[in-house]
């Protein structure tokens, strides 16, 4: 992977391009400001931060690391200096490329196809059960990637009856959706 630009135009190859995708930046009725939210990223030591497509979705560059611990730093910051205690899912350029490319739902409706970015993976028995249950109240379409759910929801997702709700309470596990237009979007800027 490619490293980052210094504030010098140098390139760090210790440094890596990630991309946060909050689930929710509302604290106490108010939405976070991005200003804040970069402040407390350069705090941090999480370096170039800035939203792109719509101010839930946040790029940095950070030394390379699993993502997955990136997670819980982002988290403990959020508690720490915003009280929030939201969902984000961290990913590098591949993950998300990933995300897009392995989606089987790609090439339909594009603005109705998701990539829900999850927590942990889900077993077998819990994809199983979110099918299952999900069965007798819609017609979205569902798909396990790695750490990632699938879905065409086949309109728009705000009038469907798969909520995120549904989903993680049935998976166990935390997710933030995007479509997958938005994704592609976000891997070329990176």
């Amino acid at each position: 992977m490619p490293g980052s630009h210094s504030a010098y135009g140098i390139d760090d190859p210790a440094m890596t391009r990630y991309c946060a995708f909050f689930e929710s930046l509302i604290v106490g009725g108010d939405r976070l400001s991005m200003a804040d939210l970069r402040y407390a990223f350069a705090r941090e030591e999480l370096e170039n931060a800035e939203t792109v497509i719509s101010s839930g979705n946040v790029l940095f560059d950070y030394e390379d690391r699993p993502t997955e611990g990136l997670e819980d730093l982002l988290a403990y910051l959020m508690r720490d200096r915003f009280d929030m205690g939201a969902f984000v899912a961290v990913r590098s350029r591949a993950e998300i490329r990933a995300a897009v490319e392995e989606n089987p739902f790609v090439g339909s409706e594009d603005t109705f196809v998701h990539s829900v970015l999850l927590e942990r993976q889900p077993t077998k028995q819990q994809f199983g059960r979110l099918v299952g249950d999900h069965g007798s109240i819609g017609a979205e379409r569902l798909a396990l990637g790695d750490r990632c759910l699938f879905v065409d929801f086949g309109g728009p997702m705000s009038e469907s009856p798969l909520t995120m709700a549904f989903i993680e309470k049935r998976l166990g596990s935390r997710g933030a959706a995007r479509n997958v237009r938005t994704l592609a979007r976000i891997v070329a800027k990176m």
